[in-house]
């Protein structure tokens, strides 16, 4: 069953625990004139995510369902929302509709956006940031809602167990430990460290988020430009130390 939390004004964080995976499957809602829901969650979990969003608006008025890259559980039950909602449009970066999204993965074309451009919801204005393999894949970017200073940083920040929604404290030890142990199993490399890694954190730290909504684990409540400075050094040393 998932549980939904508001972690912010009008963004509700519905989190799905996974105990096989020892792994929560977040996403996050947006509350506002034209909703938004950031991570749709693998095709699995389409009825439980369906019902949690229930509790908070009508699941056939989203208009916009965001994701970072096409990936399962940032974007699996697509096409089961785009049923469901008649009105709704797919949202990710210009590479991701032209080489994948609406291919594939949509079932109508998507709102390709490019570095910079800014949607806006309502009273909510999301500011789209192109991020090439960060966390992941070529298409990746995120989205940063300027008004509240929240970043939807899709893996970043990945921690594991059945965690709090958001938390002040200090995460960086569980996304350290998350990574040390992927790089001893079949999941080693999943978050790849390249050139373009430590610019991209650093941008994204000078934009000074106050709320971290990460698709596993809790969301960080503070210094946000502090903890992706953090996770900077942490992704340098457990995995770039390799190169």
């Amino acid at each position: 069953m998932a549980s939904v939390s508001e972690i912010a004004p009008d963004l509700f964080r519905i989190s799905t625990f996974v105990p096989d995976f020892n792994l929560q499957f977040n996403q996050f809602l947006v509350r506002d004139a034209e909703p938004l829901l950031f991570h749709t969650g693998p095709r699995g979990m389409f009825a439980a995510v369906r019902d949690a969003v229930a509790t908070v608006l009508d699941p056939r008025t989203v208009r916009w369902i965001g994701f970072s890259h096409v990936e399962a559980d940032e974007c699996g039950s697509l096409p089961e929302w785009q049923a469901l909602a008649p009105q709704s449009m797919a949202v990710c970066s210009l590479v991701g509709k032209l080489v994948s999204v609406d291919d594939c993965v949509a079932t109508r074309p998507a709102l390709g956006m490019q570095d910079g451009e800014v949607l806006t919801t309502g009273k909510y204005r999301f500011r789209f940031l192109h991020t090439p393999h960060v966390p992941h894949c070529w298409e990746a970017g995120l989205l940063f809602e300027e008004t509240q200073r929240t970043l939807l940083c899709s893996d970043l920040l990945h921690q594991a167990g059945d965690v709090e929604a958001s938390t002040q404290a200090d995460v960086l030890g569980r996304c350290r430990q998350v990574l040390v142990e992927y790089q001893q199993g079949p999941l080693a490399n999943y978050m790849p460290y390249s050139t373009l890694t430590d610019p991209t954190l650093q941008r994204l730290a000078a934009l000074q988020p106050k709320t971290l909504a990460t698709m596993h684990g809790s969301a960080f409540v503070g210094d946000g430009a502090r903890a992706l400075r953090d996770l900077a050094v942490v992704l340098k040393e457990v995995l770039g130390s390799r190169l």
